[in-house]
């Protein structure tokens, strides 16, 4: 259900971020009129719920920018992490009534928001949108089978440093400077959610954060701002491929 004290924003398409990314960026002019007449944006503070688990959903959409969570709960009350939504990122399944995640928005967010209705129609005669969705879904599988091999397989300090790349790339400011490049971005997720994330315990994330920082991978500036001097060391210390993956 969507908050109804909410704030809408306005955005332009031309300058918006995640165009090259998101659900519309094959698009045509006469294809983004379309969408225009049924797109509104929403801001969201850190914190709030975007959309309950179960609730009927009449909107789907991208995140602009900001980071959120999806979570799952279980019939005894139990909760669990099971993702995270970044910039360009899609919410909702057209076809689907509801969410069977709690969404929330974990830093302040913008959403570029569709009326579900319209979409589904607008899918069904858009090529373009329709094959780009199944682009985003594939790849959205493709990082669901790696995060299984993070969670599964990689150590302590692989899990810390492959959640921090993926942050990175997708949501870090890149800085260009005269002799190194260094992304810098704000940390989403406190360390107790982190924890909860990556099936490790708070004690094993301070640590393990504590000695990235140590041994010069990471640069921190209080518990959130971080500096990756080197990304191709984070990378290694992930135990990903050093080539950096896309970072537009």
């Amino acid at each position: 259900m969507l908050n109804e004290d909410i704030k809408t924003v306005a955005h332009d398409c031309g300058d918006c971020p995640i165009r090259h990314r998101a659900v519309c960026a094959r698009c045509e002019a006469d294809e983004l009129e379309r969408l225009e007449e049924i797109k509104y944006y929403r801001n969201f503070q850190a914190g709030q719920t975007i959309i309950w688990s179960g609730d009927r959903m009449d909107f789907v959409g991208s995140v602009v920018s900001g980071i959120a969570t999806l979570t799952q709960t279980m019939e005894d009350g139990r909760t669990q992490m099971v993702g995270l939504l970044l910039p360009s990122d899609f919410v909702g399944r057209p076809g689907r009534d509801g969410s069977p995640y709690d969404v929330v928005a974990t830093t302040d967010m913008v959403m570029c928001c569709f009326r579900k209705k319209p979409f589904e129609e607008l899918m069904a005669d858009t090529p373009h949108i329709a094959h780009r969705l199944l682009e985003m879904t594939l790849d959205e599988l493709d990082a669901a089978r790696e995060w299984m091999l993070v969670l599964g397989r990689k150590t302590a300090r692989e899990k810390i440093a492959s959640l921090l790349s993926i942050i990175a790339r997708r949501d870090a400011t890149l800085n260009l400077q005269t002799q190194q490049n260094s992304l810098v971005f704000d940390l989403p997720l406190t360390r107790e959610a982190m924890a909860d994330y990556l099936g490790l315990t708070l004690e094993t994330v301070s640590r393990q954060i504590s000695a990235l920082k140590r041994d010069g991978v990471i640069e921190l500036e209080g518990k959130r701002h971080v500096t990756v001097p080197d990304f191709s060391r984070l990378l290694d210390e992930a135990g990903d491929d050093s080539d950096g993956g896309m970072l537009s």
